[in-house]
């Protein structure tokens, strides 16, 4: 008997949603910065046994859209509920379900089996945690609730071995040698995204979209060129910084992490230009792969 399935992780900005996955997968799968809104796509790692197929899926976190980008983001983590074999909503020891309230209701009204993971125990004590469990047994109440530190990698081993017992019946639906969905290219701009996020303060990080405009793999070398576009000619400025240092430390450290990826050298050249207004148009979120549908 083979199970396999789709195992959908949902939830509020900053809980460990990426963490988690990652940890789950085994591999770096999803950027992770302290940032909210570091994740803007869904992403799929899969994990493949003799037995089994688990294909995880990393979204946004859920808020409130206040341009067409965020509503794109919102799209990504209700599609997930959409079409979820099992549904993990990861909260942590710090998190409110009244952030988005809509959202869990939406969540609670699933038919899926459902998994509330609490996230980041290691860093309250016993008795607290007791009180947020209780909590949540009155917001989800469909809810199996399963305390974990995704960053320690603590208590994994029971949520992994419940999944298993949840997939249903199923031959595997992608080719038991893949670990993503996602081409080469796009963690090649995740991680670009992730080294600005890192590096830049205020708008600057969220005004950001690296798009590969050249990938060529060579016998010894891989040549990648990529335009960061921005919105404005003045986040431009900031972008290169001084002399163009900002520009060059962000392709350094992007550079070292991309050849780890590759396992391979790479030639990384960076460029920017401006798209104005990027985030709030339709055609150009379309172009750079997100789903305004």
């Amino acid at each position: 008997m083979h199970k396999a399935g789709f195992v959908n992780i949902v939830g509020n900005p900053n809980v460990g949603k990426s963490t988690l996955m990652n940890a789950l997968v085994g591999e770096r799968i999803s950027i992770i910065t302290s940032k909210a809104q570091t994740t803007r796509h869904r992403i799929m790692g899969i994990v493949n046994g003799d037995d089994f197929q688990i294909v995880y899926s990393d979204t946004p976190g859920v808020l409130k859209p206040n341009y067409r980008l965020q509503e794109s983001m919102l799209g990504f983590s209700k599609s997930a509920l959409a079409d979820a074999d099992v549904l993990l909503y990861v909260t942590d020891v710090f998190d409110s379900h009244e952030k988005n309230i809509e959202f869990v209701d939406m969540v609670n009204q699933n038919q899926a089996p459902l998994i509330l993971v609490v996230n980041k125990i290691d860093l309250i004590d016993q008795s607290k945690l007791e009180e947020k469990v209780e909590h949540w047994k009155s917001v989800l109440p469909r809810a199996e609730i399963l305390p974990v530190s995704a960053l320690e990698k603590f208590n994994l081993e029971p949520l992994l071995r419940r999944i298993k017992e949840l997939l249903p019946e199923s031959p595997p639906f992608f080719d038991k040698e893949s670990l993503t969905d996602k081409p080469e290219r796009f963690f090649v701009t995740e991680i670009i995204r992730e080294k600005i996020l890192l590096n830049y303060e205020k708008e600057i990080p969220y005004s950001v979209e690296p798009v590969v405009e050249e990938f060529k793999e060579e016998a010894t070398i891989i040549r990648i060129h990529v335009a960061i576009n921005v919105e404005r000619d003045s986040q431009k400025g900031i972008v290169i910084g001084h002399g163009g240092k900002s520009l060059k430390k962000v392709g350094t450290e992007a550079r070292k992490d991309i050849e780890a990826f590759f396992q391979k050298k790479v030639y990384l050249e960076l460029f920017v230009k401006v798209e104005k207004d990027w985030r709030n148009s339709d055609n150009k979120l379309k172009g750079f792969g997100y789903n305004l549908d």
